[in-house]
């Protein structure tokens, strides 16, 4: 027998065996696969029997006397998935695969394509010396064989593993280096492009980093999507009811994701005739299905990467984008979980009339210079509500905060020298802070802090993470573009007093 045919016998019955107990190990998970992939819901139990079966009929046959027939029944079910996989695929469906039940469960695609071609042209090499040399039994070639073909069969083997082991873990490699990279991309990108503020007369005078995301009022990109159960979704769809629509971008293996989730289930709920919130997430089908399955989540829906989200110029997760209910951005990209909850606790009823609609064209936009500040009604550290009016005989910084923040921390010292610096003409400072009253006391500021739990009041003035602030004149009119980051927000507050030498390092 050729060691060839050897090899690819030994391959192609490992990979049946392999594909047929991990099926019959996870029949509730296959029988769905199988509905995903069109099989009426009838044959699916039956289908789901008989295949992985029929997977360990052709992995025995080609180890005995019956090879040529085994390959010959290998060929014909890889044809069978390559024409289902091609058919879905044509019709723009991603349905997972669970080809080797749990041990891989992911959306089908080309890669999916282009292995079961590979693995048909090794069935193909088994028929093609014909009978006589594959009804040869695996069992009794082994026995005649001399020591150095031994030899030759086993490094073919291990190459062939560890040839397919590094190809894996490369992949897996790349992928997550992938996602690390496009995440400091976009952070290191919001930090380089805040310029150095600087201020005359009490008045912010420089730009602002862009915000992340497209403008307000273009047309949100249209999208299809898998849902959990491989069942298609559009934007047209989520429209359908005339409600504000939430996109919230996710990843099954992103920490501050997973500890949104209960929250965007809870505001799902309670808030179902007033938006639609739409979880956009990536990864398998089953990593999601673990985190979502106790949600109450209606819409999560399957993105192959980042296919989607780089269409809103989401960079990042957690992060949403506020839809209006005619199809267009109705509000920037928030990052983080206190921002989201921010944008959901502020998104507008779309049936709530002209006065709702007109909030909903405004959401999202930050206080242009020159308007009049949002007022603030907020709890101090005592519990007690302040209603804060920015109207003050001097200016003031109001400033976004986080103690759980590293860049928060980072600057923190220098704010406190700054506060108990006697600088002639320094701004007030207003905290405005998330965390427990504990966590915000030991920060030891002596200006005035409240607690804004849902970070709502930072939405309001169109800050988009912590730490930022913005400068209100005496008239509570904004007086400066959004300052975000350690060292945008120190030269806001004092531009000539104050240098930063530890928080431009590196």
């Amino acid at each position: 027998m050729n060691p060839l045919v050897l090899v690819a016998r030994l391959t192609l019955a490992g990979v049946f065996a392999v594909a047929g107990l991990s099926k019959l190990a996870d029949r509730a998970g296959f029988r769905d696969a199988m509905r995903n992939f069109g099989v009426p819901g009838s044959l699916a139990a039956p289908v789901g029997i008989v295949l992985p079966v029929s997977e360990l009929a052709v992995s025995g046959a080609l180890v005995s006397r019956g090879a040529w027939h085994g390959a010959a029944g290998a060929l014909a079910l890889l044809l069978l998935f390559i024409a289902a996989i091609g058919y879905n695929l044509a019709r723009g469906r991603h349905p997972d695969c669970r080809c080797f039940g749990q041990l891989q469960s992911r959306p089908v695609g080309a890669s999916t394509l282009v292995r079961n071609a590979v693995l048909a042209s090794i069935a193909a090499t088994i028929l093609w010396p014909g009978r006589a040399v594959a009804h040869q039994s695996l069992v009794e070639r082994l026995g005649h064989l001399t020591s150095s073909q031994l030899y030759f069969l086993t490094a073919t083997l291990l190459a062939v593993l560890a040839v397919a082991g590094l190809a894996w873990f490369l992949g897996k490699m790349l992928a997550q280096q992938g996602r690390i990279l496009i995440r400091l991309d976009a952070l290191e990108g919001r930090l380089n492009q805040i310029p150095p503020r600087s201020r005359s007369g009490g008045v912010a005078a420089s730009g602002t980093p862009a915000p992340q995301g497209l403008p307000i009022g273009a047309p949100a990109p249209a999208f299809r999507l898998a849902d959990l159960t491989g069942k298609e979704t559009g934007l047209a769809e989520l429209l359908a009811a005339r409600l504000p629509v939430v996109l919230v971008f996710m990843d099954p293996h992103c920490g501050p994701c997973n500890a949104l989730v209960p929250d965007l289930g809870r505001w799902s709920r309670e808030h179902a005739g007033r938006m639609t919130i739409a979880v956009v997430s990536r990864g398998k089908a089953k990593d999601n299905q673990a985190k979502y399955r106790d949600a109450g989540l209606e819409h999560v829906l399957l993105q192959e990467k980042d296919e989607v989200a780089d269409r809103y110029l989401a960079h990042g997760t957690p992060s949403a984008v506020l839809l209006r209910p005619d199809g267009r951005i109705g509000s920037f990209v928030r990052q983080g979980a206190e921002m989201i909850k921010g944008l959901l606790e502020n998104v507008p009823d779309g049936r709530s009339g002209e006065n709702g609609v007109a909030r909903l064209l405004g959401a999202g936009q930050e206080a242009g210079m020159g308007h009049l500040a949002p007022e603030i009604r907020l709890p101090d550290l005592d519990g007690q509500m302040q209603e804060l009016n920015p109207v003050r005989a001097k200016e003031t910084v109001v400033l976004f905060w986080n103690p759980g923040c590293g860049f928060c921390q980072r600057m923190r010292d220098d704010l406190k020298k700054w506060e108990a610096s006697e600088a002639a003409g320094k701004p007030e400072l207003l905290v405005v802070s998330t965390g427990t009253s504990e966590s915000n006391r030991a920060e030891g500021f002596t200006s005035r802090v409240v607690l804004d739990s849902g970070f709502a009041t930072a939405s309001k003035f169109g800050a988009g993470g912590t730490p930022s602030a913005v400068l209100v004149d005496g008239q509570a009119r904004i007086a400066s573009p959004v300052a975000a980051g350690p060292e945008a927000v120190m030269s806001l507050i004092a531009p000539l007093e104050v240098s930063l030498p530890h928080v431009n390092a590196s």
